[in-house]
């Protein structure tokens, strides 16, 4: 296995344009004058680096870059040495280390590496004896050098044109990355949606049918303890079970239809500061031993919300710090204002939550305490959503959670 493996890496390594390179330098050196160790020298080195040049990590950096073109452009000078001169049919290598710096360096670098292989071909004209000077064409040799300048200016041309479009297409595929997750969150809002109605009409009914049969059962445990005379302590007592149990399932039962009934939305313009107080309040006189630190922005002006149900959701989100909190703990409240939002965060330093349970703790019915029917955290994302606002929670289990609840700050009310 480790051998396919490496097998299978070195294959991703060989790319259709390595054969492409070893069919033109097999040509070259197939049809050099001389075959010797001085002529085809050069000629495999600048081959091997033209090959190894994309498969070379760092050459990346700048740096690299520079010094792999700068290599490339002393082989190709000198097996056109060895072959002719400034004479050579094989002038045309040099354009090897040109293009290099065309597609990867821009403009400036292009035309510093174009001068320089024409530099480096013209001085050729150095080793010629100033006698035979006149049996040349000049011409041609500056045409020659022209080219050189020419298709490193072309190919760069290219070179920016794919990497801009590159750059667009990019930008488009992160585009439509984003908005695949935005449908996918659409989609999953979509299907709780649908499942948040189906258990509401469910939960309606249910709720409905159970408030007759337990009006009975509390009026007639009334009964029994006011006919019960005070020798039958066991039946009164029992009687008592009744009624409190009772009780406690009728006030399932209302959180039910909290829940279940469409959520009538009052806007007024409120002060977040004094409901949040009131939650506090509400919430200290269970909290024993629990400190409750408020961290108010003091310039958050009023504005639209309900701020009964607002209340509410501060409310739950404190009870739920507060008991996921030890004792001598602190849970704190901060407000903060930003980009016609306020956001509100519930701080605790509990337990925390499973990150597996992170994604259902706000589905109806899910709750991992003995004594919760799951439907607090269900009613207070109802009640924030219904506002046109957003709730979050960050938690790591062991250092605890935190709560945020974003309401825009500009929100016209419902016909």
């Amino acid at each position: 296995m480790e051998t396919d493996s490496k097998l299978r890496g070195w294959i991703r390594l060989v790319r259709p344009q390595d054969f492409v390179w070893v069919l033109l330098f097999g040509a070259v050196a197939y049809t050099a004058p001389n075959r010797d160790i001085f002529d085809v020298g050069p000629l495999a080195a600048l081959a091997i680096a033209q090959v190894l040049e994309p498969k070379i990590p760092a050459l990346a950096s700048t740096r690299g870059r520079v010094f792999w073109i700068v290599l490339k452009l002393v082989f190709a000078f000198l097996y056109i040495g060895f072959t002719g001169a400034i004479e050579s049919r094989y002038w045309w290598l040099l354009l090897l280390p040109v293009v290099t710096a065309a597609t990867t360096l821009g403009v400036a670098g292009t035309m510093v590496f174009a001068f320089l292989a024409a530099v480096a071909y013209l001085s050729f004209l150095l080793f010629v004896h100033p006698e035979s000077w006149r049996e040349y064409d000049f011409s041609d040799f500056g045409l020659r050098a022209i080219i050189f300048g020419m298709v490193g200016n072309l190919v760069n041309i290219l070179a920016e044109e794919l990497r801009l479009r590159s750059k667009q297409y990019q930008q488009t595929a992160e585009r439509l990355a984003e908005a695949n997750v935005h449908v996918l969150e659409a989609e999953q809002a979509a299907r709780r949606s649908d499942r948040l109605a189906a258990l509401g009409q469910l939960t309606a009914g249910l709720a409905h049918e159970l408030r007759n049969p337990l009006a009975t059962i509390r009026t007639s445990a009334e009964m029994l303890t006011e006919n019960l005379g005070a020798e039958n302590e066991v039946a009164r007592e029992v009687a008592g079970f009744i009624a409190t149990e009772v009780d406690r399932a009728n006030s399932l039962v209302t959180r039910f239809l909290q829940f279940a009934r469409p959520l009538q939305v009052k806007l007024e313009k409120g002060d977040l500061a004094k409901t949040l107080d009131r939650a506090v309040a509400l919430v200290e006189r269970e909290a024993a031993g629990i400190a409750i630190y408020k961290n108010y922005q003091p310039d958050i002006p009023p504005f639209p919300f309900d701020t009964e149900l607002m209340e509410r959701v501060f409310y739950n989100l404190l009870q739920n710090a507060v008991q996921a909190t030890a004792a001598g703990g602190t849970v704190t409240v901060k407000t903060r204002a930003s980009n016609g939002t306020v956001e509100v965060a519930v701080i605790d330093r509990g337990a925390g939550i499973d990150p597996k349970q992170m994604a259902s703790i706000f589905n109806p019915f899910f709750t991992t305490r003995k004594e919760g029917v799951g439907l607090g955290l269900a009613i207070v994302s109802k009640i924030v959503d219904e506002h046109g606002g957003k709730i979050a929670v960050e938690s790591e289990p062991g250092k605890g959670s935190i709560f945020c609840v974003v309401l825009p700050m500009e929100r016209s009310e419902k016909p």
